[in-house]
């Protein structure tokens, strides 16, 4: 489940509980996201789905459903 997957990835990258993160989990505001880690959590996605993240698309990512719904949207 790509969901599960990326909880995993985020919750590695930003030293978190994964039972935290949600659909709705907001990456800057929930999380506290600064720039660097959201680059550190493209790349790991990137390797994880096998997929390439446009630079343009991933500036979009306000939420975890975001980045899901891309995911998917990619496979």
């Amino acid at each position: 489940m790509v969901l599960e997957k990326l909880s995993k990835i985020v919750s590695d990258q930003l030293g978190m509980e994964q039972s935290k993160i949600t659909m709705q989990t907001s990456l800057k505001e929930d999380l506290l996201a600064d720039s660097l880690d959201i680059v550190e959590i493209i790349m790991a996605i990137e390797e994880q789905f096998d997929i390439q993240v446009d630079d343009d698309d991933a500036l979009a990512f306000k939420t975890i459903a975001d980045v899901v719904n891309y995911i998917e949207s990619k496979s």
